[in-house]
């Protein structure tokens, strides 16, 4: 892609959510008055002390330190889904690795499910109103297992969260426990958000996730990382995950990881389709539109079935059940000859190219396309499920809206399976640093867009968006300009809906474009993001770590741009200046001026034509207002035009002044 169709691909719904029209555009002609502004050099250029220190966890190259520890939980739970009383029941044995230099006096869970309470603290601080409420989680026992003896916990239930106080701290380096949990809870139904129950019309279609106590994470930053769950997402440690969902007969169930038994849950049919589809590249039907409903695609039971799932190095894990699906998938070609699956389930009503009869195709060719370009995807299979969730991403498996369909599928699809890489290989803490996990995965959706199928929905728009034209680096001014506008880094919860996808999603995303196409060049800044990925897969890196990362594999220093883009709103304001001769001796030649009249700098073209015809582009790097606020390109013909950003790369937030024509004699 190149650069300038690449901006504009990253426009992704902002006149929609900022209410604007298209973008203004270009210049006064004349020479344009004496230009003032606040911009100085002091200020942007002043030293940077990020957010966190490096140390001996987190070295200054922004990689893990030679000290960098993590904890470790591993997770075994068995679960009934009792589709008459709409409830989920489950065993839980949590095992815990204390990997921290510190002894642990308690642990920290995350009860997600509680957020549905009457008494929740999000039903206030999130600013969704919610009128449909559950009692969250029962628990029928809570138990704490160290060196094979068992005793009652000692607990303290605080809105999502749980503090279980150990008898003895767990010591460091290495010492483990479990915690063995018996729960249930009422599956919220259209109500739940990211977990509910749909109708279609072949049954209702469950959607579970967030569905079993989990751990807190402790780590060098904070300790016990205890933000309470409003509506920001997740921050989570990682294990392995087996686990057990019994449901009955009738229904498949798509879950994170890998299908242990398929011979217990599956027709022989079934499972000789999924042999296939594994060395297909064309999607093979596993269970087609016309035999959702009949008996003979399932095992013969009158009991319920046991589906048995295991998936590696995960975060999470999430499930979608149902008597409606059509299930299809086809094989995944990684780097290094490895394989994975991408299926799709969704109701047979939906079926066709029209509606969700090419997810699959959606979905193979983003995770090949994002494994070759950053990362190779590490999970068995990569699942979409079409039920009530309108677009949420857990490890392996995506909810998407059954309703979608064409374009609408395809850049939800992109999307929610880009979440893979941020937060679920590259373990971003969502509920502080949302414009990290958002933001940079929006990043990559977009070439991902262009990729596909020489365009077929490129440029990137979201789903819920209509394309239209304009320019991101317009439309994102009147956020930059906007006083009331929070900064990228901030709490997740703290950010107004206002501003949630502008800040989180565009405003990050856009930052790393303008990196990649207008600092660094893709040649530095692919590497760079490559190495950062890879340093922190399945670890937990902070802004400051990716501040740094850029700064040193990237081999520039870009305090400027961090501070003025992610630390503050700064807005960017060039102006040409007028054209002179050179000590007023027009056989001297003369002197294009350039003024920076606000506080953020970029990288800027300058384009002059002269009075000959011919033309010439030169290149002002940032460093160019490192101890002034107006510069000079010296030229030896008389000019007839200037523009600066000629090809609207960067966000000027004033065009007026960009141009300078030379009056007609």
């Amino acid at each position: 892609m190149n650069k300038t169709s690449c901006l504009h691909t990253l426009r992704i719904g902002l006149v929609a959510s900022l209410g604007l029209g298209g973008c203004a555009t270009v210049a006064t002609p004349g020479s344009n008055p004496a230009a003032t502004g606040i911009y100085d050099p002091r200020e942007t250029f002043a030293p940077l002390s990020l957010p966190q220190a490096a140390n001996r966890y987190r070295s200054g190259n922004g990689a893990p330190g030679p000290d960098y520890w993590q904890n470790r939980v591993d997770y075994s739970i068995h679960a009934d889904l009792d589709t008459e009383s709409q409830q989920l029941g489950a065993r839980e044995v949590i095992h815990y690795t204390n990997n921290s230099p510190d002894a642990l006096a308690s642990l920290w869970l995350q009860l997600d499910q509680n957020i549905y309470r009457k008494d929740a603290r999000s039903i206030h601080a999130s600013g969704w109103p919610r009128t449909k409420f559950t009692e969250g989680y029962r628990f029928a026992k809570v138990e704490v297992e160290v060196g094979g003896q068992r005793y009652p916990a000692d607990y303290l239930i605080d809105d999502t969260r749980m503090q279980v106080r150990l008898r003895q701290p767990l010591p460091p380096g290495g010492a483990d426990l479990k915690l063995h949990i018996d729960y249930d809870y009422d599956i919220p139904g259209d109500f739940g958000g990211r977990t509910a129950i749909g109708d279609s019309e072949h049954g209702p279609i469950y959607d579970i996730a967030q569905w079993y106590p989990r751990m807190a994470v402790y780590d060098d930053q904070r300790g016990w990382d205890t933000l309470p769950y409003l509506a920001s997402e997740f921050y989570l440690e990682y294990g392995d995950f087996d686990y057990w969902i019994t449901v009955p007969a009738a229904m498949l169930v798509a879950g994170s990881g890998e299908l242990v038994n398929p011979q217990d849950v599956l027709t022989a049919q079934q499972r000789q389709r999924l042999k296939q589809a594994r060395s297909s590249d064309r999607t093979v039907m596993i269970r087609s539109p016309e035999e959702v409903g009949d008996p003979a695609s399932r095992p013969q039971s009158e009991k319920p079935l046991t589906w048995h799932y295991h998936m590696q190095d995960t975060r999470d894990t999430a499930f979608a059940a149902s008597a409606a699906f059509v299930w299809d998938a086809a094989r995944i070609q990684l780097p290094g000859g490895r394989t994975s699956l991408a299926m799709s389930y969704y109701p047979a009503e939906r079926a066709g190219d029209d509606a969700w009869g090419r997810s699959t195709e959606f979905l193979k060719h983003a995770v090949e396309q994002f494994s070759q370009r950053w990362f190779p995807y590490p999970y068995p299979a990569a699942i979409n499920v079409g039920g009530p969730v309108g677009g949420m991403e857990y490890p392996g498996i995506l909810f998407d809206s059954m309703k979608d369909g064409g374009g609408k599928l395809f850049w939800i699809t992109v999307h929610e399976i880009g979440h893979t890489w941020f937060p679920m290989i590259v373990g971003f803490d969502e509920r502080r640093s949302a414009w990290m996990d958002e933001g940079f995965n929006t990043f990559i959706d977009v070439y991902e867009s262009d990729d596909f199928n020489d365009g077929e929905f490129g440029p990137k728009r979201d789903s819920e968006y209509t394309p239209g034209g304009g320019s991101p680096v317009e439309e994102i001014i009147p956020i930059m300009s906007d006083p009331e506008a929070p900064i990228p880094l901030i709490r997740a919860d703290a950010i107004a809906e206002k501003y949630r996808h502008s800040i989180s999603y565009y405003k990050s995303a856009l930052g790393l474009i303008l990196l990649r196409e207008q600092i660094l060049g893709p040649e530095r800044f692919d590497w760079a993001f490559r190495k950062f990925i890879a340093d922190w897969a399945f670890k937990h890196p902070s802004p400051s770590d990716f501040f740094r990362a850029m700064d040193s594999a990237g081999g520039e220093d870009l305090s400027w741009f961090w501070r003025g883009w992610y630390l503050n709103n700064w807005t960017l304001d060039l102006a040409t200046t007028g054209v002179h001769a050179v000590d007023g001796d027009d056989a001297k030649g003369y002197t294009v001026t350039i003024a920076n009249l606000d506080r953020l700098v970029m990288p800027a073209t300058v384009q002059i034509d002269f009075a000959d015809g011919t033309q010439q582009r030169e290149r002002l790097p940032a460093e160019a207002w490192l101890q002034k606020t107006e510069v000079g390109i010296h030229v030896d013909r008389p000019v007839a035009r200037v523009s600066v950003d000629p090809d609207h790369l960067i966000p000027d937030r004033n065009r007026d002044n960009n141009v300078y024509e030379a009056p007609t004699p």
